[in-house]
């Protein structure tokens, strides 16, 4: 009937496009309006292309037949019906035209791998015939289309690697259960949960759906999908236990459910339900227990990743029989070797011929390597044993390994010398030997490896020259030689491979100059040869090193002065010249070295004055201790004020004596005047000349927002404040990840917050504060203002998610954070309120320090976020507290964090902002909120600290800190009291800043210096 209807809709269509040439009585003429209708479909498809480099399109001319035209095929049965478009990798750039979908015998169509965007339309749900659908590998938008439910024949549908967005549509689950073979959904931005209606398509062979934002379990009826052989998953926000359903899919030959938080454990007998098992990936997720032994019972398995989980036991020795194995990952667990056996697997995947990848790496694997590595197949390409308790020497058999690309046996116990034939190598990419006990020379034959990139060999005990035949390496990007024993010259060879990345000598005793040749590493960005006895001048020829961010020089016997050329290194980050012999006058250009953060020109014979802008006007960004003949610079340094020469004639002494006071008091009556002319001409609103926030940034639509949230959906809501919503989005074409901020204007006082926030961000500009992307200012669908903040995204969400879980939240997704995290998520914090209080010309106040304000990015990065209650202070020094309460209004804050002088009245200033992080500061190490119930009788976070310090502060920390104390090596006692050192010295630190009277607490300066101290003090090695 549908197909009957089908015919009818397209004669009335073909009826009223074509009236003349229709005649009922005749079947060719009504064939010939098939014909004209698929012609016009495919004539709109080729209007809509953009770009054509392999003139595939401009081919289609009215010449030729359409069912000629390269792509498309038409029916034998039903001349001039076409049934497939196949333009596979053709390079089109362009989007869909609805009219395709009146290409109702169409069978197949195939657009993959192309650049076509916009959305999928709707239309092809007329494609009733349609069987074979794949648009995989191009940049498709919008949502799945519910109308592909029509498509009732089809049996393959591949939508992969585009930026689709929303849930599988339910509509589909009308799709034939005995039809459907495969869907391919992977790579997109599709959320919701996985449906569990796929468990009814019977027929479904192949079923993936990897690098979305699914939520949710995997639905127990899957296990129903009695045919399936693949199922991938991976790289989603899924949780729970794999249902055991799953496992007893006998036909399953690929199962791929890594990087997501399943936990549980994988079942011991497998390798028994899933005997055609081909690939199995449970990498990076929280499973625990034993490796299945049966797994070895899969014969056939090729790929089996089980990498950074919580597996536990020994290490299986029975993977031998596994004659197709082709990549073995188990590293990051905390397996360990057999004390009987020892490493008895590594013998038996000996007989592993296909072996490409093995990774044991971070592990608790002990003892030495055997003979027998020598007996892998040169087929093994990647060998990683890094981060286990392995000792011994490197077995000399490992040269026989001809295939390898990587060999990383890094941070064990090895000892000996590195064999000599580790030239035969010649593939080798990576070569990581560091953090050992290896001895002898840096082998000269290295220089044979000319497909070297990466270089490690740092920590070790070598001894010897550099040989200058690395200088052969011309692919090297990371030489890493630091904390050996090496001497001689630097060979110039050496320092002349231009694809240097990074170079690091360090703490060795290397003597001589540094190259005039270092000026050709012209991509280098990080230069380290501290600790050293090189002398001579810093060469001129490092002005060519235009990329160079960190700059280590330290330590050495260098003399002469900084030469001029360091200030053509725009991007240094980071420069250390102490402890040498350098002389003259600091450079006046390295305070307009704009990204410099640290500067530290520590005892050399400089003279003369100390610059007063950029990196020189933080005291904790730059050292000059031991420069004994230095004067001038800002006031905190209390140096000497430096002299102005003058000429020995007395009349003229005598001349200069009387003008300077009156010079000087001119200037200062002169400035006077200027001071208060500009302030009854500035306008007094605006703390700042800069242009406003919506002219610095292209603005947004708000549909645009509607797209890139999904229409804000609930599945996107990653955060709901007083004065507004915050969303994840994905926006514009080039599939940016975003944060949206969307405020409630019906909010008394949200529109006030925006305003502050725009004040705020239009001027601020620093690696821990949230960055800004665009904005919106707009109405929406109901006519109603709306307003929108578009910052970064920062995927591992606030501090306060990571401190602070809910028990479900600890059962499904436990995490914690670490004692070096917690410093540098308090380093970070503590530089962005100094920056906020001194590093721009009018101090701001940010009003609302508190854990859910502090976002962390992919790395733990810490930035703080949401300047809704931000205040600027009047002037451009430092206020004092009564400054501060004329010169802004109040700030209500966060019960808990906000200072309780501003209960009493008082106006903002930033010592309010250093209690704020002085509550934080307390609230990170002890685990506790200032609201906890458990402080009573008027009892509150600072005085609970405040008793317990310092004999009982491991009493009051957070208890997951304890597992860093754990180890069994004898310098167990030293780090326990390192650690209790470290936790002593930052809630002393808190408890400081968190002083009630306002002007008792410390200066944000101090903070992240003695931050940077103390955690120097508890890591340093």
């Amino acid at each position: 009937m549908r197909k009957l209807i089908s015919c009818f809709i397209l004669a009335y269509i073909a009826l009223f496009l074509y009236p003349t040439n229709f005649k009922p009585s005749s079947g060719a003429a009504a064939l010939s309006i098939g014909n004209e209708t698929d012609r016009l479909a495919l004539l709109a498809f080729e209007d809509r292309i953009t770009q054509d480099p392999l003139n595939v399109i401009t081919s289609w001319n009215t010449s030729t037949h359409f069912c000629k035209w390269q792509g498309v095929s038409c029916s034998t049965r039903h001349p001039g019906r076409v049934t497939l478009l196949n333009l596979a990798g053709k390079k089109l750039t362009g989007s869909l035209p609805s009219q395709l979908g009146n290409l109702s015998f169409l069978r197949g169509k195939n657009l993959e791998n192309n650049s076509f965007q916009g959305i999928i339309p709707q239309e092809f749900g007329r494609l009733t015939r349609l069987k074979y659908l794949n648009l995989s590998s191009n940049a498709f938008q919008g949502e799945i289309p519910t109308n592909l439910s029509y498509c009732s024949e089809i049996q393959f549908v591949y939508l992969s690697y585009n930026n689709l967005v929303g849930k599988i549509p339910e509509e589909l689950s009308s799709l034939s259960t005995n039809k459907l073979k495969w869907i391919k959904l992977s790579v997109n931005g599709l959320t919701g949960s996985i449906p569990r209606w796929l468990g009814n398509v019977s027929s479904l062979l192949d079923l993936r759906m990897a690098r979305n934002y699914f939520q949710g379990t995997i639905p127990s009826e899957l296990g129903r999908l009695r045919n399936l052989e693949a199922l991938t998953v991976a790289a989603n926000n899924l949780w729970g236990e794999i249902p055991p359903s799953i496992y007893n899919i006998s036909s399953l030959l690929y199962l791929d459910v890594s990087i997501n938080q399943f936990y549980g454990k994988i079942p011991q007998d497998i390798g028994f339900n899933l005997p055609n098992l081909l690939g199995i990936n449970v990498a990076v997720n929280q499973f625990t227990g034993h490796l299945p032994i049966s797994l070895s019972n899969a014969s056939g398995l090729r790929q089996m990743g089980c990498t950074y989980c919580n597996f536990t036991g020994t290490m299986l020795t029975n993977l031998g029989s596994l004659k197709d194995l082709v990549r073995l990952t188990v590293g990051g667990n905390q397996l360990e070797t057999d004390k009987a056996e020892g490493f008895s697997f590594l013998t038996s995947l000996t007989n592993c011929s296909n072996l490409q990848t093995l990774d044991i790496a971070g592990n608790r694997f002990q003892g030495e390597l055997p003979a027998s590595i020598a007996n892998f197949s040169t087929t093994l390409q990647q060998l990683l044993a890094f981060n286990n308790q392995i000792s011994g020497s490197i077995p000399e058999g490992i040269t026989n390994l001809i295939g390898l690309t990587r060999l990383e046996i890094s941070t064990n116990s090895f000892t000996g010398e590195i064999p000599e034939g580790i030239g035969k190598l010649e593939r080798l990419g990576v070569l990581h030997l560091s953090n050992n006990r290896i001895s002898g020379s840096v082998p000269a034959t290295i220089g044979n490896i000319t497909t070297l990139q990466r270089l490690n060999l740092f920590g070790n005990n070598l001894s010897g020259n550099i040989p200058p035949s690395l200088g052969n390496c011309k692919q090297l990007e990371v030489l890493h030689l630091s904390g050996n024993n090496l001497t001689g010259f630097i060979p110039k060879e050496v320092v002349s491979v231009s694809t240097t990345l990074s170079f690091n000598l360090s703490q060795n005793s290397l003597t001589g100059p540094l190259p005039m040749e270092v000026g050709n590493m012209s991509k280098l960005i990080e230069l380290d040869v501290s600790n050293n006895r090189l002398s001579g001048e810093i060469p001129s020829t490092l002005s060519k090193c235009i990329m160079l961010e960190y700059l280590s020089l330290g330590d050495n016997l260098f003399r002469g002065r900084i030469p001029q050329a360091l200030s053509a290194l725009k991007s240094l980050q980071f420069i250390d010249l102490s402890r040498n012999k350098l002389s003259g006058q600091i450079p006046a250009y390295l305070q307009n070295l704009s990204l410099l953060e640290s500067l530290n020109l520590s005892y050399n014979y400089l003279d003369g004055e100390v610059p007063h802008e950029g990196v020189f006007r933080n005291t904790s960004a730059f050292s000059i201790v031991g420069d004994r003949k230095l004067c001038g610079g800002i006031k905190s340094l209390g140096l000497p004020s430096c002299q102005i020469p003058v000429t020995k004639k007395r009349g003229t002494t005598l001349a200069i004596k009387i003008a300077i006071p009156v010079a000087t008091s001119c200037s200062v009556l002169l400035a006077f005047l200027l001071v208060c002319l500009y302030r009854n001409k500035r306008p007094e609103s605006s703390p700042s000349t800069m242009p406003p926030l919506d002219e610095m940034f292209r603005q947004v639509s708000y549909a645009e927002i509607v797209q890139a949230t999904n229409q804000f959906s609930s599945s996107n809501l990653i955060g709901d404040g007083r004065y507004g919503f915050v969303y994840r989005g994905v926006l514009g074409n080039e599939g940016t990840v975003v944060a949206v901020k969307v405020l409630k204007l019906t909010e008394k006082g949200a529109a006030k917050s925006f305003k502050a926030e725009c004040n705020a961000l239009r001027n601020i500009r620093h690696r821990n504060l949230i960055k800004i992307i665009t904005t919106c200012s707009s109405i929406d669908s109901k006519g109603d203002d709306f307003k929108a903040l578009i910052f970064e995204f920062m995927p591992n969400g606030s501090l306060e998610e990571w401190l602070h879980q809910s028990e479900g939240d600890q059962n499904e997704h436990p995490r914690s954070l670490s004692l070096t995290q917690r410093l540098s998520i308090a380093i970070d914090t503590a530089s962005a309120l100094e920056y906020l209080h001194h590093h721009f010309g009018a101090a701001i106040v940010h009003g609302d320090l508190k854990p859910s304000n502090i976002l962390l990015g992919h790395d733990m990065t810490a930035r703080v976020g949401d300047f809704g209650l931000a205040s600027f202070l009047s002037g451009g020094l430092p206020p004092t507290v009564s400054q501060a309460e004329t010169s802004s209004t109040g700030i209500r804050g966060t019960i808990g964090y906000v200072a309780p002088e501003y209960g009493m009245g008082s106006k903002a200033s930033i010592q309010g902002d250093v209690y704020s992080f002085g509550i934080l500061l307390l609230e990170m190490f002890t685990g506790r909120k200032p609201t906890d119930t458990t402080f009573d009788d008027g009892q509150n976070i600072h005085q609970f600290t405040k008793a317990a310090l310092p004999e009982r502060v491991m009493e009051i920390v957070e208890t997951s800190l304890f597992s860093e104390v754990g180890g069994d090596d004898n310098d167990n006692n030293t780090r326990e009291g390192k650690i209790k050192d470290c936790l002593v010295a930052v809630l002393t630190m808190g408890v400081s800043c968190s002083m009630e009277p306002p002007g008792e607490q410390m200066d944000m300066r101090d903070v992240v210096a003695e931050l940077c101290r103390i955690r120097t003090k508890t890591f340093r090695h």
